[in-house]
């Protein structure tokens, strides 16, 4: 069982604990059942970024509490550098960095998000979390998915979207597409 599921886990259940909230209800957050849910509280299965959101914007809390135990201290500005940024790898599609983890009660989630090029990919994963989301593209090309379309997005581009919409990205090439992603409630 790789040891950071455990203890996303475990921060999972501590929350549930503290706030005297039944698993279903938590379940219910992010749309699945009850025994799947149980299987992420014990570090059986993985959580996406964006379901880790929804719980976390639901209780009140960052990303990054949920996901590092820790609680940002920053509230006047935060830096951070070229290439740093607290990494994030929550999916097996994409890695994150988040740029924001160390300012206190940010009032959104920003990311930098690679996505690696997969030339024998078939199925694009989706997901949806509440608010809204901008994309730009970096570096690199994409393909994004939103809904039913598809739009190709070149280096400069971008997109502003519903993030209710079921939505995914493809590196297109054979570069990987680097995105800075800003997700708002």
């Amino acid at each position: 069982m790789d040891e950071q599921l455990k203890q996303l886990g475990e921060r999972l259940r501590g929350l549930r604990d503290a706030l005297d909230v039944p698993m279903s209800e938590m379940a219910g957050i992010i749309g699945i059942d009850e025994e799947k849910y149980e299987r992420i509280e014990k570090g059986e299965l993985d959580i996406t970024i964006s379901n880790l959101m929804k719980i976390a914007h639901r209780y009140g809390m960052s990303v990054e509490e949920l996901m590092f135990s820790e609680t940002p201290h920053m509230k006047s500005y935060f830096v951070v550098r070229k290439g740093q940024g607290v990494a994030v790898e929550r999916s097996k599609a994409y890695n994150y960095r988040s740029l924001v983890s160390g300012f206190r009660n940010h009032k959104s989630d920003v990311f930098l998000v690679t996505v690696e090029p997969k030339p024998s990919a078939r199925i694009i994963y989706k997901n949806s979390h509440a608010g809204q989301e901008f994309n730009y593209v970096l570096e690199g090309k994409m393909m994004f998915y939103i809904g039913s379309k598809s739009i190709l997005l070149e280096e400069g581009d971008s997109v502003y979207f519903d993030a209710t919409e079921s939505h995914g990205m493809l590196a297109v090439g054979d570069k990987a597409a680097k995105i800075l992603t800003f997700s708002i409630e």
